[in-house]
């Protein structure tokens, strides 16, 4: 049995959440978009402080990670070349394994297979959320835009 990319996915603790919000605060008071590196220092089990050189571009996603824990939301980092099953796509979209079967044989979705399962790249995945979720806002801006018309509001 092969291990999933969604595995070992957990909510964040109460205490988590509350130190995620201030580290969220204070990474952003602190980071330099100008800059393609940063150096920050970490304290190790000794006391003794350590500093670390980073990406820019870490230390963005860092940021997004600790404002998602900070909601008390899990988090797991996938690579964007990372190939998912159908149950694992169906698990993000929030539909069921048959529903992204459907999706994959309409061509709404780019997958192909290895072997007789199919796997879908996590970036096209999400490419695909993305516009399910713009289409979604215009129709519910279109109910809008008709109610007022209409005076129901």
């Amino acid at each position: 049995m092969t291990s999933s990319i969604l595995d070992n996915v957990s909510l964040p603790a109460q205490k988590e959440i509350e130190v995620a919000l201030r580290g969220q605060r204070e990474l952003a008071t602190f980071l330099t978009t100008k800059l393609e590196t940063q150096k920050i220092s970490i304290h190790d089990a000794n006391g003794e402080k350590h500093q670390i050189e980073l990406p820019t571009s870490a230390l963005r996603l860092l940021m997004n990670i600790l404002g998602e824990l900070a909601e008390g939301n899990a988090v797991q980092v996938v690579p964007v070349h990372a190939e998912l099953t159908t149950q694992e796509a169906a698990n993000i979209l929030n539909v069921s394994r048959p529903h992204i079967v459907k999706i994959l044989e309409e061509g709404k979705l780019p997958h192909h297979k290895t072997g007789r399962h199919r796997r879908v790249l996590f970036a096209d995945l999400m490419r695909y959320k993305a516009q399910r979720e713009t289409e979604s806002n215009e129709a519910m801006q279109e109910l809008v835009n008709l109610s007022q018309e209409l005076g129901f509001y």
